[in-house]
């Protein structure tokens, strides 16, 4: 049942000093309870920095993870840490990352969960050997040198980035991280590729891979980054046709030489042309070149654009559909005698070029496609450092195919009269992510995992898998569909060996369970460092040696892509092989997302994540990419202790840090700079400002002696509680969807709008001027603690050590407890009273009503008449004043005013300076079923009663004599 409305009972309760006039006056004022606190106001400089640590040390930061897996829980939460590269000092990428899932775990952890989170680095790669070995290179090392250079350097950088990842407050067991190189961990990495061998998933093969002439290696689609800036010398340029196709023999035969006329970004690949590939449905025109008379084949939608690209017209003298092309066969314009055909091919295309492709099966991964439908050669003419090997003739051989060895072909073409245009083309082009030099497409011997047989099963369990923003999902599955396989073979040291041996005459390679079951487990106890320690007879299995002469082998030199590396964590880290949730940033879509799953997929047929969490970049405040060169990147370790000059980069500390974290926009570029983290500390110091407030005036308060029950609390005391109990259940809704800036809108909107302008402004008279154990100033400070635990708590995510600091000075605690074993936000249903909002919500209604008639004046220097016809309104609002006239009623606390009347009618004497309002109020009841609109009338007139000299309200008969609620105030 709705709120009881009960008539002729007393509820009023001694008033106080009016908002503004906290400070009593003269004698009075050492009887005004002013609020008390040692919580700073602020920190700053190395106060606040040593603040924040001896806070972490006495709140046992270091032990709450352990802490709270020991305990008991119904629930598990799991959120699988990525593992950040181990090749570098932390950086603002890192805290974004870190700290959202922290921020995660924190809440998950306050909600009673145990929490599975266990910290992990890469440790592995192509970055981390150059880096270690620099200068020197790897010339004259042996494979365990490299690895143990690369070892060390690998384990410096992951010693720094733990102490700050510590620094930042990120709760864990930083004793029982994960490591990529740990012997264990490759060992369960390695049963996952024995898994797949044996399903037929992972095989060797010659085919094209991205190859990085400067790294010297093969790379996946994950270890490139894409440069829109590229420049590329673009030709276009002729194939005489040989043999014309049957149709325009007949046709056009007579008419003279006809040439195909092709385009192409990379000319060095034309020695390598096998074919000429056209669009089966399109159509295809055989034109004359006006300035000429020059026969060319192109694609019938092309012409008009390249008329006017080569200055001439184009005038059509036959009409053919791509299918009538077949039969056709060109002659190779730099290798004398080669000819070759003119194929069908669905990839091209008609945006750009001629619509007919140059194809060079062993350097493009859809020309490759073509070749094997076709049966054409495969025959690489660039070697490991990008340069042309023999195969592409004296007059190239050793020229690099990105520099001089492109030009040289260009002159080729224009020697033999086949270039027709050459220009300078913008394009996205495919870089090695770590050396940031260009890559070539190059056919290799390589290991590779049969995508294509694992797409649609992954497609169809990631779409049971959440994704934030789900906006992502499009580019999951778009990468999925981008390659139909993935080279997980490295020509490098520093890595997880590939389990194989060779046939030193053969080349055939030698694995089997056996032999993998059998370097797993050497790999669990010795580490990786045995492959190259071993002799091989140790590396081999019994059952095998038992069946060849070890002498005819010898061991794979590959080591696996670090994306295998990583990808198969759920299988090394995970106690259920599935997490919660994968938060990471958006180059781990086709990154560390893809390769967890697929391999999981192939192993275990569903995702090794229930939800993914997809972050963007961090960028200056200018909205450009950090740069050393620009001078605009943002060190987390400065802003937390500050760089050398405080005054251009003050201290900030490290909530300030996660602040910004949380705050952010993390779906789209997120900002940092000196504004965004000024606008932070203010934020938070404001924050700061209301908890001491609260704090302040709890000064000698126990919740758990002097608590009022909430049915005995003032109505605006049980309307704040009701209003605290929304706030909360907003918070974890907002916690629970990622959404730590929804809670810090939630946090500002509640601090600003219900506290500081609404109930603040209303109860200072209360709790400055009350009897210290009155019921009023006691249910104003239950509901005050309510509030301080309830803020603090929900900003403990976010605001670890600002939260334990509160803890410490709020009341009700026994010394050692921390707030974060102690649970999230303790709202009560009994909160949600109905009525009781009705009732608060219909007189402040009445009140704004009241205020908008006098702009700019002070409420307390005015007597209202408050008109409201009888009905349901009037009953709940004479719910806040039992008498008809009171100074000192809940409904003149709510209403701010010196005197407050309340009458069914207007009296038709006011004084002619009575300034009218009037308004309507809809109540809703029971769901709808009580509805009821009533109107109103305020009449307000300046008071004829005196400023109390203690309180500062206008309800004493002389300006010398303390008013009677004061009076008993004072005794």
């Amino acid at each position: 049942m709705w709120l009881q409305l009960r008539r002729g009972i007393c509820v009023c309760e001694t008033q106080g000093v009016s908002s503004g006039s906290a400070q009593g006056a003269g004698p009075y004022r050492d009887s005004v309870l002013l609020p008390r606190t040692e919580f700073p106001m602020k920190l700053t400089g190395q106060n606040l920095i040593d603040r924040e640590v001896q806070i972490q040390q006495e709140c046992g930061f270091a032990e709450l993870y352990s802490w709270q897996r020991e305990r008991k829980a119904k629930k598990e939460y799991c959120l699988h840490d990525g593992p950040p590269y181990a090749n570098g000092d932390p950086h603002v990428g890192h805290a974004l990352n870190k700290i959202l899932k922290d921020i995660q775990n924190r809440f998950e952890m306050l909600r009673g969960k145990q929490v599975h989170y266990v910290p992990g680095w890469d440790c592995h790669g192509l970055p981390i050997e150059l880096k270690a070995l620099g200068e020197l290179g790897t010339s004259g090392l042996s494979p365990l040198q490299i690895r143990q250079k690369a070892r060390e350097f690998a384990e410096g950088a992951i010693a720094r980035q733990r102490a700050a990842f510590q620094r930042w407050g990120v709760m864990a067991d930083w004793d029982k991280c994960y490591y990529t190189f740990d012997g264990t961990y490759e060992a369960a990495q390695l049963k996952v590729f024995q898994d797949m061998h044996s399903k037929g998933l992972i095989y060797q093969d010659y085919k094209p891979v991205f190859w990085s002439p400067s790294s010297r290696t093969a790379l996946a689609e994950a270890e490139l980054e894409y440069n829109p800036q590229h420049v590329s010398k673009a030709i276009y340029a002729t194939f005489a046709l040989a043999t014309l196709p049957p149709k325009m023999a007949e046709a056009v035969g007579e008419l003279g030489s006809i040439s195909v006329l092709v385009w192409t970004t990379q000319p060095w690949t034309i020695p390598a042309n096998q074919a000429v590939c056209f669009m089966p449905n399109a159509q295809y025109s055989v034109v004359k070149r006006r300035d000429s008379s020059q026969l060319l084949l192109v694609a019938t939608e092309r012409v008009s654009s390249l008329a006017t690209l080569l200055s001439t017209e184009l005038e059509s003298v036959g009409t053919f559909t791509g299918t009538e092309l077949e039969g056709g066969v060109c002659q190779h314009p730099t290798i004398p005698r080669k000819e070759v055909p003119l194929l069908p091919a669905n990839f091209v295309t008609m945006g750009k070029g001629t619509g007919l492709v140059h194809t060079a099966p062993a350097h493009g991964m859809e020309d490759y496609s073509v070749a094997s439908h076709f049966k054409l050669s495969v025959e690489c003419i660039v070697d490991e450092e990008g340069r042309f090997t023999e195969l592409a003739g004296p007059e190239l051989q050793s020229l690099s195919v990105m520099g001089e060895g492109n030009d040289a072909v260009i002159s080729m073409l224009k020697a033999v009269g086949s270039l027709v245009k050459e220009e300078e083309c913008v394009h996205s082009y495919p870089y090695d992510w770590r050396s940031k030099e260009p890559v070539v497409i190059r056919p290799s011997k390589q290991w590779f995992i049969d995508i294509a047989s694992l797409k649609d099963k992954a497609k169809e369990v990631l779409a049971k898998v959440r994704v934030i923003p789900e906006s992502a999902r499009g580019s999951l599955l778009a990468h999925l569909d981008r390659r139909p396989y993935w080279c997980i073979s490295r020509q490098r040291s520093w890595g997880v060996p590939i389990p194989v041996f060779y046939h030193k005459e053969t080349g055939e390679p030698l694995i089997n369970k056996h032999t993998v079951s059998h370097v797993t487990q050497l790999f669990s106890e010795k580490g990786s460092d045995c492959w190259w320690e071993l002799p091989l007879e140790s590396l081999l299995p019994p059952e095998v040696l038992k069946k060849v002469k070890v002498t005819d082998y010898e061991r794979g030199d590959d080591v696996l892509d670090i994306w295998f590396d990583s990808g198969t964590s759920w299988a090394a880290v995970l106690e259920d092989s599935r997490a919660d949730v994968y938060v990471e940033g958006k180059d781990q879509i086709g990154g560390w997302f893809q390769s967890s799953l697929l391999t999981s997929v192939a192993v275990q047929k569903r995702a090794p994540y229930k939800a993914l969490m997809i972050h963007d970049f961090v960028i200056s405040e200018k909205g450009e990419k950090m740069s050393k060169s620009l001078g605009n990147v943002v060190d987390p370790d400065t802003v937390i202790h500050g760089g050398e000059d405080p005054s251009v980069s003050p201290a900030y500390g490290v909530d300030v840090l996660r602040w910004w974290v949380a705050e952010s926009n993390v779906f789209s570029e997120v900002q940092i700079g000196p504004n965004v983290l000024n606008s932070a500390r203010d934020s938070i110091n404001k924050l700061r400002n209301t908890l001491k407030f609260l704090l302040g005036n709890l000064q000698g308060f126990d919740p758990r002696t002097q608590a009022v029950d909430p049915k005995e609390m003032h109505y605006i005391d049980q309307y704040l509680l009701h209003l605290l109990r929304n706030y909360s259940m907003k918070m974890t809704d907002a916690y629970n969807d990622f959404g730590a800036g929804r809670a810090i809108r939630l946090l500002q909107a509640f601090i600003t709008r219900d506290l500081s302008k609404f109930y603040f402004s209303i109860i200072k008279d209360r709790l400055y001027c009350d009897p210290e154990d009155s019921l009023g100033r006691r249910s104003c400070q239950t509901v005050l603690e309510e509030i301080l635990d309830g803020v603090t708590r929900s900003i403990a995510p976010i605001l670890p050590h600002l939260a334990e600091e509160v803890y410490l000075h709020a009341p009700g605690h026994n010394e050692g407890e921390t707030l974060f074993r102690s649970g999230w936000i303790k709202s009560s249903p009994v909160w949600r009273r109905p009525g009781l909002e009705e009732a608060v919500e219909g007189a402040c209604a009445i009140r704004d009503s009241f205020l908008s008639s006098i702009p700019g004046r002070n409420a307390a220097e005015y007597e209202l008449t408050i008109e409201i016809e009888p009905g349901l309104l009037f009953e709940l609002i004479e719910s806040l004043q039992d008498e008809p006239t009171s100074s000192y009623s809940q409904l003149t606390e709510l209403m701010m005013s010196s005197q407050t009347t309340l009458t069914s009618a207007l009296p038709r004497d006011l004084p002619a300076d009575a300034l009218i309002s009037n308004g309507s109020f809809l109540i809703n009841l029971e769901g709808g079923v009580i509805r009821e609109d009533s109107a109103y009338q305020v009449a307000a007139v300046p008071t004829s009663m005196a400023r109390c000299p203690r309180c500062r309200r206008y309800t004493s008969s002389s300006p010398d004599c303390p008013c009677p609620q004061s009076h008993g105030g004072l005794y």
